[in-house]
């Protein structure tokens, strides 16, 4: 667990440990733990938790380890997570997506939490940034211990799979995806095509359009590079998110609270918009001057921590 692979650095006043646990499905979830040195563990008090999920392709090294830290100092129990078949996680092939695996993810951080003498069982919310926005809604449509959800720079990647395509685009999309699982299956191990570089890059290439180039001025640059986050899945995992709506359930979620967060340049605003139109009260929808949707993933100077710190403080009682 090397230092140099997180992206930002640890505070001196929180701790932070690896830990390892199972969701139902039976994949060993690695995670990163983190408490601030001032809480005593030992002393009985139970404390509210909060689980942040990565970036669609992110792992728990990037964003969600920024949120954690700052979190942490403000009096939560953080736990990140490197979704199975990602990172540390267990699941092979590797660079398998699933949206029912990685929905489980968020209530097997869940189970994890309940299982610490420390942490308050009735006191346990999630955070999702980008792609894991849409996962943290979906586990907190279906599981009520999740008392709180935020999401930050949300991303439906199932409303992504067949965003802009006709019917006709449908089914050429799917005939192009039946005769990858052809390979597949000759081949014996999925396609993958990782995006990103194997090493950081100084610059964005200049022939990269929007929002193309917007990735890589995160994950191809020592900004947010990470050598287990190289971009994308296995091809053929586009097939079940082609065939599954994450956000069906969202109005569910009431009468526990939402937080949209979303950066007012953001590419990805209309996912954020939407769905906010779709839930129930109660919900907000916090609007970020100056931030693209990059941003929310890792600028301490835009990322709104006084109102995650309030939304949380006041909805994990």
């Amino acid at each position: 667990m090397a230092e140099e692979h997180y992206i930002a650095p640890l505070s001196d006043a929180v701790e932070h440990k690896h830990v390892f646990y199972p969701n139902r499905y039976g994949y060993t979830i690695a995670g990163d733990l983190y408490v601030a040195k001032t809480a005593d563990l030992n002393d009985g008090e139970k404390l509210p938790a909060i689980i942040v999920g990565a970036p669609y392709g992110g792992v728990k090294e990037q964003g969600p380890c920024v949120y954690a830290n700052e979190l942490a100092q403000r009096g939560f129990v953080v736990l990140t997570f490197d979704p199975c078949h990602m990172g540390e996680s267990s699941g092979y092939p590797r660079h398998v997506s699933s949206p029912d695996l990685f929905t489980e993810n968020f209530s097997a951080g869940v189970d994890y939490l309940g299982l610490q003498n420390f942490v308050d069982r009735e006191r346990i919310g999630a955070i999702g940034i980008c792609g894991s926005g849409g996962f943290a809604l979906s586990a907190a449509q279906m599981d009520p211990r999740i008392k709180a959800v935020a999401t930050a720079s949300m991303y439906d990647m199932t409303a992504a799979a067949r965003l802009g395509m006709d019917a006709q685009t449908i089914a050429a999309r799917k005939e192009q995806l039946a005769r990858q699982r052809w390979v597949d299956a000759e081949n014996g191990y999925p396609e993958y095509n990782p995006y990103f570089p194997d090493q950081p890059l100084d610059e964005v290439p200049a022939e990269l359009e929007e929002p193309d180039a917007e990735w890589f001025r995160f994950y191809a640059l020592k900004r947010g590079f990470h050598p287990r986050a190289r971009g994308g899945f296995t091809t053929t995992s586009d097939m079940a998110f082609m065939n599954y709506r994450l956000l069906d359930y969202i109005d569910e979620i009431s009468p526990r609270p939402i937080m949209f967060i979303v950066g007012d340049r953001a590419h990805s605003r209309f996912f954020s918009e939407n769905a906010y139109a779709a839930a129930k009260e109660p919900k907000q929808m916090v609007v970020v001057d100056d931030a693209e949707h990059i941003d929310l993933y890792d600028r301490t100077d835009r990322i709104p921590f006084d109102k995650i710190e309030e939304f949380f403080a006041s909805n994990l009682k």
